[in-house]
């Protein structure tokens, strides 16, 4: 006599589970680099795809490099540039699955860095740093996003089915705007 109660529970799962909101479809092989824009929220360890319209399609959740989650210094410090890049390249990659590599440094980064450099606030050798992209993580390690470990040198990190997804449905030129 359980089942049914079990698919009553069932049923009440589905529906709060299920938006009744009509789905768009997209056509990922004729997306251009307006159709979606993403935007990653370090404080919230998220990752928010939205089309062109600023409909919410989809979340990732997402890791970086340092875990004070401030802006990108230099070369070396591990953390994770904020403002607004755009998706450069795509490519398979032998460790990470996929990567997405973004535009950095763009002129807006160089200006910081610069300022930066001036105020005395990096050292007068720093270098800016660059190869900052999105990407899976390391075989069998999904364990790490789901327990907000960051550690890339300053990339955007989520798990391996996710980089597919992602990989998949952005074509490069792509705006990605990265906020604290």
């Amino acid at each position: 006599m359980k089942t049914p109660l079990y698919l009553s529970l069932m049923g009440v799962v589905v529906l709060t589970n299920s938006s009744f909101k009509k789905a768009k479809i997209y056509n990922f092989r004729t997306a251009t680099k307006n159709t979606f824009r993403v935007l990653v929220l370090k404080s919230k360890y998220e990752m928010h795809i939205y089309d062109s319209s600023g409909e919410w399609i989809v979340g990732y959740p997402v890791v970086f490099g340092n875990k004070d989650l401030g802006d990108k210094m230099m070369e070396g410090d591990r953390k994770t540039p904020e403002g607004i890049f755009h998706i450069a390249m795509k490519r398979r990659h032998e460790k990470w699955d996929s990567f997405l590599s973004i535009d950095y440094p763009t002129a807006e980064s160089y200006r910081r860095f610069n300022e930066r450099k001036a105020k005395g606030q990096i050292p007068a050798n720093a270098r800016i740093g660059g190869s900052i992209g999105i990407h899976g993580t390391w075989p069998h390690e999904d364990f790490a996003i789901d327990q907000y470990q960051n550690w890339t040198e300053g990339c955007i990190s989520t798990k391996n089915a996710f980089i597919q997804q992602i990989f998949s449905m952005l074509p490069v030129g792509t705006e990605v705007e990265i906020r604290r």
